[in-house]
């Protein structure tokens, strides 16, 4: 196997032709059903952009039976941004938030060349007065795909009660030191702290290429946001989490996609959930995974270097080990990794456990810090 200097392993990592220098042309891809209350405040924050605005907006109306197709047709001539409306009846497998954004992004990405840029949120979102310039700035800053922050409606998060909120806010903080963390121990160049942890198809934007690349979103019931960014880092795309791009979006409970964000107030209304958000796992875990990471990803760079200590940490047999090595990607290389490693396991969090994994946090995020100050040339890997 050749061997990779880090900085050759740079520009494979992501390396995205960056197309010609013509100002490339936004579209936002949106999927729609039943949105009558909130689909024309929605175009007008993306028509009323500062800054930088869409080329157009693709809406996929899927299913609607109220008002938000005429809704449409009667503002569409008040904008300065052309507005496609697809209308389709999807069923069966297909008749999922899912499906219906990659088919939203499908529709709106057809015309595009490789170097356009798709955007996409949500019929209840509403859009920052920046927020396509803040995604452009990222995306010409070296990412190729860019996910911003969904906040809750002022309102409507004033209508949800407080240990609701105050759940949220400590998932939040579990997540946050987890992240700055990983930024410490395994610092990704084109995702630079600070940032945030949310992949939210509220608000995601990728050039086409990258798109192209990945195969689209993916067409899963729900999650199909975290699906598709978990598909752009399997191939080394750049994700950048940038905090400067964000939109509001509602806190109603009952939503168009199952499984998503108004499922979940719904269901912790009645009774707080046994185990916080899939994404949140105990923090020493998370700190041996980012040790572990780092050092595969050293490993995958420079094939030269001896597999044998960290093949043990691992724990996995020599033809396991080194199969993974040998992807073309990094990102493949540690999904392999991760699914035969008996020591990355996914645990959850639970609720009930969420104060002490804080403390853990905190107590992990000032070794992290200390272990950066420590080193001096060679990574060193401790375990937590």
């Amino acid at each position: 196997m050749s061997n990779r200097t880090p900085m050759q392993a740079s520009r494979m990592a992501s390396q995205m032709p960056r197309g010609p220098a013509a100002q490339p042309r936004v579209v936002v891809a949106i999927p729609v059903r039943n949105e009558e209350a909130y689909i024309v405040p929605c175009l007008r924050a993306l028509d009323a952009q500062a800054g930088a605005a869409p080329d157009r907006i693709v809406l996929l109306l899927n299913c609607c039976t109220d008002r938000t197709a005429s809704n449409v047709r009667r503002l569409a001539p008040e904008l300065s941004t052309a507005v496609d409306i697809i209308e389709r009846n999807l069923r069966g497998s297909q008749a999922t938030a899912g499906f219906a954004r990659s088919l939203a992004m499908r529709y709106a990405a057809d015309p595009l060349a490789d170097h356009d840029v798709l955007m996409t949120t949500d019929a209840d979102a509403i859009v920052a007065p920046n927020w396509i310039a803040a995604n452009l700035a990222a995306l010409n800053n070296g990412a190729d795909a860019v996910c911003g922050r969904a906040m809750l409606n002022p309102r409507d998060a004033h209508l949800i009660p407080a240990h609701l909120h105050e759940d949220d806010a400590r998932e939040r903080r579990l997540a946050s030191l987890l992240d700055e963390i990983a930024s410490v121990l395994d610092p990704d160049p084109f995702d630079p702290w600070p940032r945030h942890c949310e992949d939210s198809g509220a608000s995601i934007s990728v050039s086409v290429l990258a798109w192209r690349r990945a195969g689209g979103i993916p067409c899963v019931p729900c999650g199909e946001d975290r699906a598709f960014i978990t598909k752009l880092r399997n191939i080394d795309l750049r994700v950048r989490h940038e905090p400067d791009a964000f939109v509001t979006v509602s806190g109603r409970t009952q939503g168009r996609a199952s499984g998503g964000m108004a499922d979940t107030i719904r269901r912790r209304l009645i009774q707080q959930d046994e185990f916080t958000d899939a994404s949140l796992e105990p923090a020493t875990d998370r700190y041996r995974r980012l040790l572990l990471r780092n050092a595969a990803r050293r490993l995958w760079v420079d094939r030269r270097a001896s597999i044998d200590a960290l093949m043990e940490a691992f724990e996995l047999p020599p033809r396991a080990f080194r199969a993974a090595l040998g992807a073309p990607f990094f990102g493949q290389a540690w999904a392999m990794l991760e699914r035969a490693s008996p020591v990355l396991g996914a645990r959850r969090v639970r609720f009930i456990e969420l104060e002490h994994e804080i403390e853990a946090a905190v107590r992990l995020r000032a070794q992290a810090f200390g272990l950066l100050e420590r080193q001096s040339g060679d990574h060193e890997l401790v375990t937590a």
